[in-house]
């Protein structure tokens, strides 16, 4: 006897629909599964029989093939597990036909027929309502992250007894409700205040730049700066997620099985913080079957790249077209998958290997061809790449005990902003700009004919931005960034057409674009701020 399941399997962000065929022939008692699954798929026969046993139900006694089609499509995982149960259950008369029609179904068995959670319920319940299923059964863990799909009936389940319950009276299925929006880990840092950063009011105001424009920032100087602390600081000034970017940043989450069980939508915007050892698969993703990154997880939120320059070159490399384009198209031999990756890169990183060179007070121990090396990591299409970079200079002894400094401006006797104020700097230009961009972009995503009509450059500013392309010898995308900081710019300030003081503002923050240049003479230009106090 021939029944069919429905499920689906993984392929990238999305889920591709299978037909899970099981057929019953005379012959030796085996189940032979086909379909091109992986190891875990294979030994769900193992897994299957034994649940089936010990779930009071009849294990059939003659040949079982099982067939995961279409049979030229990659499944991965043990999450066709239920689906076959439920092939075998039917196939052998011990369910009726007529109560898996438009059902779909996932989730791992184990021996004693309890179900467990799987990786990318939420991608396989938007696949089963695009295909009008009229209800999909999950593991209870699953429940929650299923129920965020609209439209769309739930089943959740603890074990395959409870599943063929289920299937007799659908009226004994618990209602799933929505969960509580997943706190934020360990780590993601959305809680640290900007108001604990002593000085570095240049580096506040570029960090300020990057959130309300979406601009990428690079951090160089010597150790104990506040590099860390400013970049850990970006996630809390950010907008909250919109309902459409949350439940697009939790499919990602979940597609690579990090969603907590009981999770609701994810509102915290994401921060990620790859040590600078990871490999280009673990940053951008990739895998024999591609899975997501630190980049793709970072989407909507923030990528922190400490220790620049002690990543490997090739794998900053790969950056260089997903930062532009805002994701990741990963190909293999069988397929193309695609990863959104719109994030918010800052990158830290030293001066030099000992970190030292150009501070006053303490003298660099690298030679010049070590610091040439050193910088050579940084190639100079990713440089081109980065809208903001900031020189940071050592800290004075009252800056570092909370007194007023000579060099310290912009806070006076109340102190420095809080991230509260700067976020709700940052919202009103945002708010600008959606009622000026097409489609409410930020200014960092402006480029072309967009870029243009919504540019209003005066006449003394666009003078200005001729003459800094000569000077600074700008690529056509240096240009087309520091034109949009200065938009962004005037966006904070409120100002309808970017003036000369916006974009002599944005040129401060063009500290490394003639890296092609000798490594000494850029550093020793780029580094000098580090003597003296920042305007």
């Amino acid at each position: 006897m021939l029944a069919r399941c429905n499920s689906a399997a993984l392929l990238g962000l999305e889920a591709a629909p299978v037909v899970v065929e099981v057929d019953i022939a005379p012959g030796l008692p085996a189940l032979q599964l086909v379909g091109l699954s992986d190891t875990a798929g294979r030994e769900s026969r193992e897994r299957v029989r034994a649940a089936l046993r010990n779930s009071g139900f009849r294990p059939p006694l003659t040949r079982v093939i099982v067939s995961l089609a279409p049979a030229d499509l990659r499944k991965e995982g043990p999450a066709f597990d239920l689906p076959i149960a439920l092939g075998v259950l039917l196939a052998s008369g011990q369910l009726d036909p007529q109560r898996l029609v438009g059902v779909w179904s996932t989730g791992e068995l184990g021996l004693d027929g309890s179900l467990r959670p799987v990786r990318g319920a939420l991608a396989l319940a938007l696949a089963a309502r695009q295909a009008g299923a009229r209800a999909l059964v999950v593991p209870a863990a699953n429940g929650a992250e299923a129920f965020l799909v609209k439209g769309l009936t739930v089943w959740p389940a603890e074990t395959l007894q409870q599943v063929g319950q289920l299937l007799v009276d659908p009226a004994l299925a618990t209602p799933c409700r929505p969960a509580a929006s997943r706190p934020p880990a360990a780590g993601e840092g959305a809680a640290a205040d900007l108001a604990d950063v002593r000085g570095q009011h240049h580096g506040r105001r570029a960090l300020e730049i990057a959130a309300a424009g979406h601009h990428h920032l690079l951090l160089v100087g010597p150790p104990g700066s506040g590099k860390t602390m400013l970049a850990r600081r970006l996630a809390g000034l950010l907008p909250p997620l919109p309902p459409e970017e949350a439940l697009e940043l939790t499919q990602v989450v979940s597609v690579a099985g990090l969603l907590n069980g009981d999770a609701g939508l994810i509102r915290q915007r994401p921060f990620r913080a790859p040590h600078h050892s990871c490999t280009a698969t673990a940053l951008v993703g990739g895998g024999a079957l591609p899975r997501p990154g630190e980049l793709s997880l970072a989407h909507h939120g923030v990528l922190f790249l400490d220790e620049l320059a002690e990543f490997q070159r090739a794998v900053l490399d790969q950056l260089r077209e997903p930062l532009e384009e805002g994701e990741v198209w990963i190909s293999r031999q069988r397929q193309r998958t695609r990863f959104p990756c719109r994030v918010a890169l800052v990158a830290a990183t030293n001066p030099c290997p000992c970190g030292w060179f150009g501070d006053p007070l303490r003298s660099c121990q690298c030679p010049e061809g070590v610091r040439q090396r050193y910088w050579s990591r940084l190639s100079g299409p990713l440089l081109d790449r980065i809208d903001l970079q900031v020189v940071m200079r050592r800290l004075e002894a009252d800056e570092l005990v909370g007194l007023p400094s000579a060099s310290a401006g912009g806070g006076g006797s109340s102190g420095p902003p809080s991230s509260k104020e700067v976020a709700e700097r940052v919202r009103q230009a945002r708010e600008r700009m959606v009622r000026r961009n097409p489609a409410g972009k930020p200014n960092s995503a402006l480029t072309g004919e967009a870029l243009r009509q919504h540019l209003a450059l005066s006449a003394a500013a666009l003078e200005r931005w001729r003459g800094a392309i000569r000077q600074r010898r700008l690529s056509a995308r240096s240009a087309e960034r520091l034109v949009r900081v200065a938009r962004t710019i005037a966006d904070l300030e409120g100002s309808t057409d970017v003036l000369t003081s916006h974009l002599a503002e944005a040129l401060t923050y063009r500290s490394f674009d003639q890296l092609q240049g000798d490594a000494d003479q850029l550093l020793n230009g780029a580094i000098q701020p580090i003597r003296g106090p920042t305007s």
